[in-house]
């Protein structure tokens, strides 16, 4: 069972950048489809970026797109979430998710919540305008 603990939130200005990270222990981290969801308050969940076991694939919500990029570093068991030009809107809890990916999905990502096996607790990002 892999365990996720995210980091790297906290407060930013409208057009700020903040690198978020997601360590993963526990599991064979290469073996899992990564992705990112947030949380708004008053809101639903929602997804953000995913990426594939083997990184060479990702994907991403239209609403951050151009502005968010995934990725993984799979020597040290992290996947990050590079976003730029925040907005008051990117508001939200932000969690990591983790799907075990046989090896013959190792081009895949997942979209859904449903679709993941493992989540972190979240971390805050807050963006002032």
């Amino acid at each position: 069972q892999v365990q996720l603990v995210e980091s790297g939130g906290g407060l930013a200005q409208a057009g700020d950048s903040l690198r978020l990270s997601c360590a993963a222990s526990g599991g064979t981290f290469r073996t899992y489809a990564m992705g990112w969801f947030r949380q708004a308050p008053g809101k639903e969940r929602e997804f953000v970026a995913a990426i594939s076991r083997s990184g060479s694939s990702t994907y991403y919500a239209d609403s951050v797109t151009g502005r968010f990029t995934i990725s993984r570093d799979n020597a040290k068991n992290t996947v990050y979430l590079q976003m730029n030009s925040l907005k008051p809107e990117d508001t939200a809890v932000y969690s990591c998710a983790a799907r075990l990916t046989a090896i013959y999905g190792t081009g895949r990502y997942y979209l859904e919540e449903s679709e993941y096996n493992y989540w972190g607790q979240g971390t805050q990002v807050t963006v002032s305008s």
